[in-house]
């Protein structure tokens, strides 16, 4: 299979149960079920799956922020399906999602990535995102992580 027989589309709850088995598959400290349902019900609108066929092949989920100055995305939770992987399905989600936030007036998104998962870092830096800064003990077991954010220009 390759990206090119997948479809992005929004989320549904009918969806969740395998955005939830995805997501057990990709984290040491997985989201819950209800954890994703919350946050498809609270941003409907970027909340995106990559669907092969009948089967979810990975998701993005993420929440709008207002700080008053500006307007961005934040990248809540983003995973492929173990076999799906290296196919070029997370740039697709990614991609589906910043088009998205700029259409709702987003001036860039951010997000938060393990420090030692240098495997994401190196796909959101190939993609356009540029560490901002350092957040100490931000993940249960103590790990910090790397904020990482990417600004539109329009």
């Amino acid at each position: 299979m390759t990206a090119h027989h997948v479809h992005i589309r929004r989320a549904r709850p009918d969806d969740l149960e395998e955005i939830t088995s995805i997501e057990r598959a990709s984290f040491p400290d997985p989201w819950e079920e209800g954890t994703l349902a919350e946050s498809l019900r609270f941003y409907p609108r970027t909340f995106f799956v990559a669907e092969n066929e009948s089967h979810i092949a990975g998701f993005v989920a993420a929440g709008m922020e207002d700080t008053g100055e500006e307007i961005y995305g934040h990248i809540l939770n983003l995973a492929v399906g173990p076999s799906f992987r290296s196919r070029g399905i997370g740039r697709m989600l990614v991609q589906r999602l910043e088009l998205e936030c700029l259409l709702l007036g987003a001036s860039g998104i951010q997000l938060e990535v393990r420090m030692s998962n240098e495997r994401a870092r190196r796909f959101y830096e190939q993609i356009g995102y540029e560490q901002v800064f350092v957040l100490a003990d931000y993940y249960a077991n103590g790990e910090h992580a790397i904020v990482m954010m990417k600004w539109f220009i329009y």
